[in-house]
C-alpha cells in the first residue's frame, strides 16, 4: 500500500479477477454497489499468469484493464483482503499503488488510477502474451 489515502471518485484498474464478468470474481465483494465499472483502459506493465489469476510487475507491455470508479470507500478493506494486501509490504502478495493510464497508442492519458501490483518475483511465470487476461480464465484464489 502507499501512504496516500483512498477517496470517493478514485479510479482503479481491474485487470484480472476483479474485472466485470470475470470467472473467479469474488461473489462476496460488492463491486457493483461500491463503485461504477467504466470503459476499458490501458496501462504499462508486464502481465504474468500466476496459475489461474494474473499479476502485473514492472515492464513496458501495453496491458488491458477496465476502469472502476470508487463510490463507497468501506469496500477497501475487503478488496485489499482479497488481493492479500497487508500493512507490511514484506508480507503483501500485492501492493496497491497509483500508475498512469494510457490511451490505445500507449501515450499517457493524463489520468492516474490505483492498481493491485504483484509484490513477489515473477520470474518463471508465463507471460500473458497480449496483456489481456481473459474473463473465462480466472479461478477462485480463496
Amino acid at each position: 500500500m502507499t501512504g496516500k489515502s483512498i477517496k470517493v471518485g478514485d479510479l482503479f484498474i481491474f485487470y484480472g479477477l476483479l474485472k466485470q464478468g470475470a470467472a473467479g470474481q469474488p461473489a462476496d465483494l460488492p463491486l457493483d454497489s461500491a463503485g461504477t465499472f467504466g470503459a476499458p483502459c490501458r496501462f504499462r506493465a508486464r502481465m504474468v499468469d500466476l496459475g489461474g489469476f494474473p499479476g502485473v510487475v514492472e515492464g513496458n507491455q501495453l496491458c488491458h484493464g477496465v476502469r472502476w470508479k470508487l463510490t463507497d470507500t468501506t469496500i477497501m478493506p475487503a478488496m485489499d483482503a482479497f488481493e492479500d494486501v497487508t500493512e507490511d509490504p514484506a508480507t503483501s502478495l500485492y501492493l496497491r499503488k497509483q500508475i498512469p493510464l494510457m490511451d490505445d497508442t500507449g501515450a499517457e492519458s493524463g489520468e492516474t488510477a490505483w492498481i493491485y501490483w504483484y509484490n513477489r518475483p515473477a520470474d518463471g511465470y508465463p507471460p500473458v502474451a497480449d496483456g489481456n487476461w481473459p474473463l473465462e480464465a480466472g479461478k477462485t484464489r480463496k
